[in-house]
């Protein structure tokens, strides 16, 4: 029988376009259920897409301290989040999630 021969999947490798990069984290929030080291995660693959020097300077971060808030092992301060997703040059919004539950009326 033949070996399989596998190689190390890197997602970063195949993040090409701001577009991409934005649809990943966009799966990766919805796949999260308020799991924000996983968003975390997903944020440090799109800046090591991006090079990751590059997101740090632009974030005012050092790059270690950026591969360690990104790192998926921890969650992040929010303010940090902040700063790397207007690095990557990332919008975040919102939308109304509409409940089962039916509004009281006065």
């Amino acid at each position: 029988m033949a070996k399989t021969i596998t190689t190390r999947y890197d997602v970063a490798e195949h993040l090409r376009t701001p577009e991409e990069m934005a649809a990943y984290l966009e799966a990766c929030i919805e796949e999260a259920n308020g799991d924000a080291a996983l968003i975390a995660k997903a944020l440090g693959d799109i800046a090591r897409a991006k090079g990751m020097s590059q997101v740090a300077r632009d974030a005012g971060l050092s790059r270690e301290s950026l591969y360690k808030a990104l790192s998926g092992e921890r969650s992040p301060n929010f303010d940090t989040i902040l700063k790397v997703i207007s690095a990557l040059g990332i919008k975040l919004h919102a939308e109304a999630v509409h409940a089962n539950r039916s509004i009281a009326q006065p």
